[in-house]
């Protein structure tokens, strides 16, 4: 794995450290997932989770369509590999699934959602779409994403050193 981040800043504003966290996070989910197979990004970690490296990619293009997009945003979208006849679609629908066309909409997902961040006057912004009746900040929404990758790339962490013996930040 090369490590290819940009570390956050020591010292910035609130949104523009907000911003540098959540885009190193997700360089490290890049990171974890180089140079791999298609056919290793689809390994499983241990019976009966069905998550790989793939399904993680594809859950994130998901979550960050969902925050930022459907929410922030207030388009009328799908989720990409999930519905509510399969609500874990993205995790377990990966042996057939292509790995190319997932980081592409991934990436394609997080620039959505730059842009979508970025039309916000600033963190205090709501959504335009309520969950659970609740409408939530920019601000909410960007540490929620945070989390949201820091807890996947330890997943993420362990399914590479499964595969390879890599480990790393």
């Amino acid at each position: 794995m090369t490590d290819t981040r940009t570390d956050p800043p020591l010292h910035a504003g609130e949104r523009e450290m907000l911003r540098a966290f959540l885009d190193w996070h997700r360089q490290t989910l890049a990171v974890k997932c180089e140079g791999l197979t298609e056919e290793q990004l689809r390994l499983r970690s241990v019976p009966p989770s069905s998550l790989s490296l793939l399904g993680i990619v594809r859950h994130m293009a998901d979550v960050e369509r969902s925050w930022f997009r459907r929410r922030l945003a207030g388009e009328d979208l799908e989720g990409i590999y999930y519905t509510d006849d399969d609500p874990d679609g993205e995790f377990d629908n990966v042996d057939t699934a292509s790995a190319e066309e997932a980081f592409a909409t991934w990436r394609a997902e997080i620039e959505h959602a730059r842009a979508a961040e970025a039309a916000c006057a600033d963190l205090d912004a709501t959504t335009k779409t309520a969950r659970e009746g609740v409408h939530r900040s920019l601000r909410w929404i960007m540490v929620h994403m945070i989390e949201e990758y820091a807890r996947h790339n330890g997943h993420a962490d362990l399914l590479r050193e499964r595969i390879d013996g890599a480990t790393g930040e």
